[in-house]
C-alpha cells in the first residue's frame, strides 16, 4: 500500500512546520475581517496557528494576526482564538487523534 504524503504548515507564531490536522486556520477575507476557519476552505489569505493554549495566549501577546495579515484585530478575536483551542485541544485528549 502506497504510502500517502502528510501536508504540512508552519505555525506563524513558533515557527515551526506541524501536519495541517494538528493547526487551526485563521482567514483575513477581502472585507479585511479576521476569522478562525474550522474547515480549513474559507476564502481569503489564511494562517495557521497550532492547537495550544500556550501558542493561542502567545499570539494574543505578540499581536501576531495584526502583523500576519496588516489589519488591526480586535481583542476578542484572540480571546474567540484562545477559547477555540482550548476547546479542540480538550476534544482531541478526549477523543484521541480522530477528533
Amino acid at each position: 500500500m502506497k504510502k500517502r504524503k502528510v501536508p504540512l504548515r508552519k505555525d506563524i507564531v513558533t515557527g515551526e512546520m506541524h501536519p495541517k490536522k494538528e493547526l487551526v486556520r485563521v482567514v483575513k477575507n477581502k472585507q479585511d475581517e479576521v476569522s478562525v476557519d474550522p474547515t480549513g476552505k474559507k476564502p481569503g489569505r489564511g494562517a495557521y496557528i497550532t492547537l495550544d493554549v500556550a501558542v493561542a495566549e502567545k499570539a494574543k501577546q505578540q499581536k501576531t494576526f495584526d502583523k500576519a495579515f496588516g489589519v488591526k484585530v480586535d481583542a476578542a478575536f484572540y480571546d474567540e482564538l484562545v477559547a477555540y483551542v482550548d476547546h479542540q485541544q480538550a476534544r482531541k485528549e478526549l477523543f484521541g487523534d480522530d477528533a
